[in-house]
């Protein structure tokens, strides 16, 4: 039986749209391939030292934006960013002007072109916060000193009735030597003062939607709260500042957008941060304690730690797992240079649980060792852990590298960038067997299982004290993970008993609930 011509055109039209749509399917998977993951993972960097766009040996926002690519490449889903305020401070800690970006980071429309595109490619960024304290470039600092009649005379503290004398900062410090040789005064924020609270609140209100127009594109996705404490430094008048200042400035922007994550790092860094979760309503705190733990080596201290911290966080908090920050020696010089513990700590730090944050250039074993005095009393004792982020095997050379620290100091001549030593994303993203690579394939490995990057953690016990072994769980989905901690050959017995177990990652078998790894060996296994 012959069709009509209209059930012809109908069946055109229907084939039209079929094709159409699967375009359309098709077009928005590619566009959207990011934006799958099943877990976050942040990329904490420091932007200073990251790429430089313009040659001015100074890494930008611009910069930034043009290495997005390479983050998605390592497949990292969200970036955290140092402070951008105005600042004397080469980190831009301790602002002469929260509202105005470091002109060597590029302007607020570089910030802006970055949050687009970052959202556009189904990422996220936070950015760091200290608003605690300001410098006497401040504009609270420079109308408030010596008059009682300024708007801002209650902005900041004072040791005096006068308002002549501003009260000093952490470590009850009035000054700050600068790397470049310039000393920068800096005071502590009267964060008791409701206007200052008010302050803040326009402050974040302002880098969560800019155009205040509800879409948040434009928008940072949350912040990291800089040396946050219930009791500021033990200044007298500053205590009960969760209740007082933190929690209305949380639950103000995250009226604005839902959404807004809020990490505090703990001023004492041995604190596990429960207090923050129960009074500030913190959405998430940084696991010191565990991160010490994974760099000793030491199973019993791990065990006890992730047990303690991954059990008792709260349910809708979350711990940050890092194994580096700005603050503390690189990885790789704290193992070293050891390649084979580098990768065992990578893969505890992005399997274990949590959210992973790998900090910049800590996927190509960057080294670097800083502190207190390394170099006398300057903040250029941390430079070394802060160095330009290594693209090119010839060292320092190249275009976009951030040496803005060149001939400023001993930090340059005793520089850890070296030509041609293995270091650097050039030598190491066509070699298999590169600490970078070997961060791909562990990313890789996390985020196509549901159980390693959502799933709960769960200590395995086994018979071998060199041997640490947890279980991860989600959605049906559950996953063994061990790790030989010792340069040893090791036999291992599990304590528990399941029916199949298949590698993931390693070829290593189990047969009757025993295996053997090599010295620092990972293994990964499905169990059904």
């Amino acid at each position: 039986m012959k069709k009509s011509i209209y059930s012809i055109l109908i069946h055109k039209i229907i084939f039209i749209a079929v094709l159409f749509s699967t375009s359309i399917i098709n077009s928005n998977a590619q566009t959207n391939k990011h934006t799958k993951q099943k877990g976050e993972i942040i990329y904490h960097v420091f932007q200073r030292s990251f790429f430089d766009s313009n040659g001015d040996l100074h890494g930008d926002l611009n910069g930034l934006r043009q290495k997005l690519d390479y983050l998605q490449n390592l497949g990292v889903t969200s970036i955290l960013l140092l402070p951008l305020y105005e600042a004397d401070c080469y980190h831009n800690y301790f602002a002469n002007n929260f509202e105005k970006i470091d002109s060597k980071y590029g302007t607020m429309n570089d910030y802006i072109a970055l949050v687009k595109e970052i959202h556009k490619r189904g990422m996220k960024i936070y950015l760091d916060m200290e608003t605690q304290y300001v410098t006497e470039k401040h504009l609270w600092w420079k109308d408030a000193v010596g008059n009682l009649k300024s708007p801002y005379s209650n902005y900041i503290l004072f040791k005096d009735e006068a308002h002549t004398i501003p009260e000093t900062m952490v470590f009850n410090l009035t000054e700050l030597n600068s790397y470049d040789g310039s000393k920068i005064k800096v005071t502590t924020v009267n964060l008791k003062n409701k206007d200052v609270l008010n302050y803040n609140i326009k402050l974040f209100s302002f880098f969560t939607d800019p155009n205040n127009d509800g879409k948040f594109d434009d928008g940072a996705d949350g912040f990291r709260l800089d040396h946050t404490m219930d009791h500021l430094d033990k200044k007298p008048t500053l205590t009960n500042l969760f209740n007082d200042f933190w929690l209305p400035l949380i639950q103000k922007i995250k009226s604005i957008n839902g959404n807004i994550k809020f990490m505090a790092e703990q001023a004492d860094w041995s604190d596990f941060g429960f207090e923050y979760f129960k009074k500030a309503d913190i959405d998430r705190v940084f696991a010191f304690g565990l991160t010490y733990a994974i760099l000793t080596f030491n199973k019993d201290k791990i065990v006890k730690l992730a047990d303690t911290i991954l059990h008792s966080t709260p349910k809708g908090k979350e711990q940050i797992i890092f194994i580096e920050n700005h603050d503390m020696d690189r990885s790789a010089t704290v193992l070293k240079n050891d390649s084979s513990k580098q990768r065992v700590a990578a893969a505890l730090l992005l399997l274990i649980g949590g959210v992973p944050s790998i900090y910049y250039g800590q996927e190509i074993g960057m080294r670097g060792h800083g502190g207190f005095g390394v170099f006398g009393n300057t903040d250029g004792n941390d430079i070394p852990m802060r160095e330009a982020f290594e693209w090119y095997k010839s060292g320092a050379v190249g275009k976009g590298m951030a040496i803005w620290y060149k001939n400023t100091g001993p930090w340059w001549d005793h520089t850890n960038i070296k030509p041609n030593d293995g270091i650097s994303l050039e030598e190491e993203q066509n070699n298999k067997n590169s600490l970078f690579n070997f961060y791909k394939k562990i990313i890789n490995l996390r985020q196509n299982n549901i159980a390693l990057s959502t799933g709960n953690y769960q200590n395995t016990e086994n018979d071998n004290n060199n041997v640490f072994s947890f279980t991860r769980e989600a959605e049906k989905n559950k996953v063994l993970v061990a790790v030989n901690l010792s340069n040893q050959n090791q036999t291992v017995n599990l304590k528990s008993s399941n029916t199949k177990y298949i590698p993931l990652y390693g070829k290593t078998k189990i047969n009757n609930n025993n295996f053997q790894l090599n010295p620092y060996e990972i293994m990964v296994w499905a169990i059904q």
